[in-house]
């Protein structure tokens, strides 16, 4: 029969432009796309390309990993499951603990010392039974960059020195693998972004931190146990269910080559803006700053005591400079910042936060005229406050 030489799409009700599941040549250029995109970012964190799953964000990517394999050894018969986390970390990794813990899981807060996972601490802490470690990379509230590499070592010797027994001349394993899992959605501007680096078992990336929003991934060996969220394809290898989106693939791909070879520069840069923003914002009264030993230096939290940093944020709003007081996810807690809380012991700071952080594209004028204007509305509520 004769063939039609221009092409007629009749496929829309699986895309308007095509899915990357559909077997057709529309089908087939969107699934070239999405796996050019896989096998870039592959390349950038130096896992295979089969490792790397899409998914919707960080958040998910995060539920994906911390509810997926707890759930996937139970299936396969494991009781009395343990599970540790970072308390600072994003609210996709706390309250998806909180989930584990609601199914039977028993959960604890990772030790905190000094700004650091108290590592001899944990090694107290695991048990036969312990599962997964989940925790950050770069806290997105504080900035501290946390010691993966070295819970990860803890987590290797736990294996190597108690994972066999000698029962009749032969050894026998006695204990689960404890993965580890490590959101490094924050670290992207400033870090390496290599799984090794990080010393994760998996490991999400976040397409909004260095561009496009809504897209993340997950980063799996596929020899990893992880149980799907939920049913419904077979796309992201069942994992991750649900038809894909090439093109924020791609432009991810591009936004995270972007942020790392200039990842250098730009932390240079940073160090640098930072000095001189902490320098410019001394002469306000009652601010402290809360960091760590190691910082990301494009994030600098500060505390305001005994102002009301909420209505700080809506008057440096107004004169035209955005800001949060903690993490957009928590913007409607009304007990301060738990990840200052956590890291520095102390209430006070945690009600009277202040995030400020920035880009590439933050130019030094912007920050010095940021410090002006802070000290201007600082003066203005203390002002008010005498009254």
């Amino acid at each position: 029969m004769p063939w039609h030489k221009k092409r007629v799409y009749l496929d829309v009700a699986a895309g308007v432009v095509g899915n990357s599941s559909s077997p057709h040549e529309e089908g087939r250029a969107t699934k070239a796309v999405l796996e050019e995109a896989r096998r870039d970012i592959a390349r950038l964190v130096e896992v295979q390309a089969d490792d790397v799953i899409f998914t919707s964000g960080a958040t998910e990517s995060n539920a994906i990993a911390i509810l997926g394999i707890p759930r996937a050894l139970r299936a396969r018969g494991a009781s009395n499951i343990h599970a540790l986390y970072l308390s600072t970390a994003h609210a996709s990794i706390v309250e998806n603990m909180k989930v584990l813990e609601s199914e039977g899981v028993a959960i604890e807060a990772l030790p905190i010392r000094e700004s650091r996972v108290d590592t001899e601490a944990l090694r107290a802490m695991l048990r036969p039974e312990t599962v997964l470690v989940a925790m950050e990379a770069v806290c997105g509230e504080t900035g501290v960059v946390w010691n993966t590499r070295a819970v990860a070592e803890v987590l290797q010797k736990y294996k190597i020195g108690h994972d066999m027994s000698d029962l009749g001349g032969h050894l026998v394993s006695t204990r689960l693998r404890v993965f580890l899992h490590v959101d490094a959605s924050q670290a992207s501007l400033t870090e390496k972004i290599s799984r090794e680096h990080f010393g994760a078992d998996t490991l999400t990336l976040d397409g909004a931190k260095v561009g496009p929003r809504g897209i993340g991934l997950l980063v799996a060996h596929r020899t990893i146990p992880m149980a799907p969220l939920y049913a419904g394809g077979g796309q992201e290898r069942g994992v991750r269910p649900g038809s894909e989106a090439p093109e924020l693939a791609r432009e991810f791909a591009a936004a995270l080559h972007a942020a790392t070879d200039g990842a250098p520069a730009f932390r240079a840069a940073a160090e640098r803006r930072r000095v001189e923003l902490v320098t410019n914002l001394t002469a306000i009264p009652g601010l402290v700053i809360n960091e760590g030993r190691t910082q990301a230096p494009n994030i600098l939290n500060l505390s305001l005591l005994g102002r009301d940093t909420d209505y700080l944020v809506a008057l440096l709003d107004e004169a035209g400079f955005a800001l949060a007081t903690r993490s957009a996810c928590e913007t409607d807690s009304m007990t301060g910042s738990r990840a200052v809380e956590a890291l520095m012991g102390d209430a006070a700071r945690a009600r009277a936060t202040l995030r400020v952080s920035w880009g590439s594209a933050t130019r030094p004028r912007d920050l010095t005229d940021f410090a002006k204007a802070l000290s201007r509305a600082v003066a203005f509520i203390d002002s008010a406050n005498k009254r």
